[in-house]
């Protein structure tokens, strides 16, 4: 079957090229994962990247929406990534039509959900675009770009990258607009993690806008799982941090988290109290920050992944192009 493919992918013939990945993208598109695995061969990745970038709208949005289709087969994943289509992806989420900006987004954060894929595609260059399209791009685009960010950002090596091109700074200032809020606050909670992405967190206000959010609340349906990882970001920068402390009091912190204590998920009540602990320096625990934070910290966020609501936790919602 991929023969027929690859033969009309390099005809001269722009039509028998716009007919072909049209094919490719509805065949793709079917609920069968067989046809997805036999169709990613070598020969029609290889064949296929020309499409990607052809100047005719038609040939380039359906052959990225088809690369999109092949890697929701979890077997397809790392192969995609190693036939070099990573890189193409990126300069078409960064120049691409829009359409296929909003499918290079979805191609990205499709292969990102392989483990084995996360630390290439943030050295092959796609966390800054990822970042400018959270910012500029369409609303598909925007969502999918956080959801990228969000697994690439589980890899240590992705989170200093992000920090260093400026996320923080990108990330609280739609958390503080109310833009992708629930999207948003999963990136929010990785970087919280490390001591790098703590210090430039609490820097930029990160508390005073997780509060807020939690005082605010939300009436989608996703608001549990967002208020869960607003406390869970709370509770990784509260860990070995004395500033922590000044800044939940001036954000009035102490209230909300006992409002969550009383109302919240269980995973939400436990990381609330906990929290509160800390701000209330329980069993004598003094200012100097002599704090047992092995024993606050056990079973916390570094050893864990955050609620990805059920409708985005994975595969692009299950969705082909």
């Amino acid at each position: 079957m991929d023969e027929m493919f690859v033969t009309k992918f390099k005809s001269l013939d722009v039509m028998e090229q716009e007919e072909a990945v049209i094919l490719l993208r509805k065949t793709t598109k079917a609920n069968d994962e067989d046809a997805r695995v036999r169709l990613c061969t070598p020969k029609l990745l290889q064949a296929i990247k020309p499409l990607l970038v052809s100047r005719y709208p038609i040939v380039q949005t359906n052959a990225v929406a088809s690369i999109v289709n092949l890697s929701l087969a979890n077997v397809n994943k790392v192969k995609i990534v190693r036939s070099g289509m990573v890189p193409i992806l990126v300069d078409l989420l960064k120049g691409g039509f829009e359409e296929s900006q909003a499918h290079a987004a979805g191609g990205i954060f499709s292969l990102a959900l392989q483990d084995e894929n996360k630390m290439a595609i943030g050295v092959l260059g796609a966390l800054e675009p990822l970042l400018h399209a959270l910012r500029s791009g369409t609303e598909l685009t925007r969502r999918d770009s956080a959801l990228a960010l969000y697994h690439l950002s589980i890899v240590s090596s992705n989170r200093v990258k992000l920090i260093k091109l400026g996320a923080v700074g990108i990330l609280l200032g739609m958390l503080r607009s109310g833009v992708l809020v629930g999207r948003v606050v999963l990136v929010v909670c990785n970087l919280a993690v490390s001591p790098e992405g703590r210090s430039a967190l609490l820097d930029g206000g990160a508390v005073v806008s997780l509060v807020a959010i939690l005082r605010d609340g939300s009436e989608s349906d996703s608001s549990e799982s967002t208020r869960e990882n607003c406390v869970a970001a709370l509770y990784s920068l509260s860990h070995g941090s004395l500033r922590f402390r000044g800044l939940a009091r001036e954000a009035r912190a102490s209230e909300v988290l006992q409002a969550v204590v009383e109302h919240g998920s269980d995973r939400a009540r436990e990381k609330a109290n906990r929290i509160l602990a800390v701000l209330r320096g329980r069993d004598g625990e003094e200012e100097s920050g002599e704090i047992d934070w092995e024993a606050v910290m056990e079973g916390g966020l570094s050893r864990t992944r955050h609620r990805v609501p059920a409708r985005y936790s994975s595969g692009l919602n299950s969705t082909e192009f």
